[in-house]
């Protein structure tokens, strides 16, 4: 069976491409990242996600000392959404507060190294460039400079073992991204959106305001 490293955070977007990945008829390899951030509820979620998936799975554990994102830093305040829904608020134009520096990258590179140590042939991200905060790292020009980097700069690229960065979501808004995930019978509940770790999602914050626009214009309840 041909194999797969699947980026998984615990949000939905990835939950849905780690399903996605397995319709495709990957065995998939999944890689949870502890970079330090705010909370554990999203590394919690995707382990939860890839056991029932029935997918393998590593927490990478790094740390980013230098910070440089409200992601990382308690001290930067987290960017509030309190728009009404479901005023349609398009994605602020400057790069926000939560933007954590080269994090795909980062992220990337280590499924890069997975890929190539297992013979996989497709890394997938759940990476999207509409409806969302504006992240260079998810912009389309991106993933096409990156796979330039994996054919010049491994051994696989070299050798001509192509290994390719999959987006399957990348050109969907979060209604449109709901609506596959629930068809691949994604499990929704589990996954959290929330930049902050409280009990329950606080409603406010960007990505949570995003998850529930989705979920709206999806016709849709959130289970989670």
């Amino acid at each position: 069976m041909k194999k797969a490293v699947v980026l998984l955070s615990g949000g939905l977007d990835s939950a849905a491409t780690l399903y996605f990945a397995k319709k495709q008829g990957y065995k998939c390899f999944c890689l949870i990242f502890d970079y330090g951030q705010r909370h554990k509820k999203e590394i919690n979620a995707a382990g939860k996600i890839a056991q029932v998936a029935s997918c393998k799975s590593k927490i990478i554990k790094i740390k980013l000392p230098w910070k440089g994102s409200a992601l990382l830093d308690k001290k930067i305040k987290l960017p509030i959404n309190d728009c009404p829904l479901p005023a349609g608020r398009q994605g602020p134009i400057t790069i926000p507060s939560t933007y954590v520096p080269a994090r795909n990258i980062i992220f990337l590179s280590f499924s890069l190294s997975y890929a190539e140590a297992i013979g996989a042939k497709a890394i997938f991200i759940g990476a999207h460039a509409q409806d969302y905060s504006g992240y260079p790292d998810c912009r389309p020009e991106f993933y096409r400079a990156f796979a330039r980097v994996i054919s010049c700069g491994t051994k696989a690229g070299v050798e001509k073992k192509r290994i390719t960065v999959k987006t399957p979501l990348i050109n969907k808004n979060k209604a449109q991204i709901i609506k596959l995930a629930v068809r691949l019978g994604t499990p929704l509940g589990l996954t959290w959106s929330c930049y902050r770790g409280a009990s329950k999602p606080c409603g406010v914050c960007d990505s949570c305001y995003f998850r529930a626009k989705g979920f709206q214009e999806a016709g849709i309840r959130d289970e989670s």
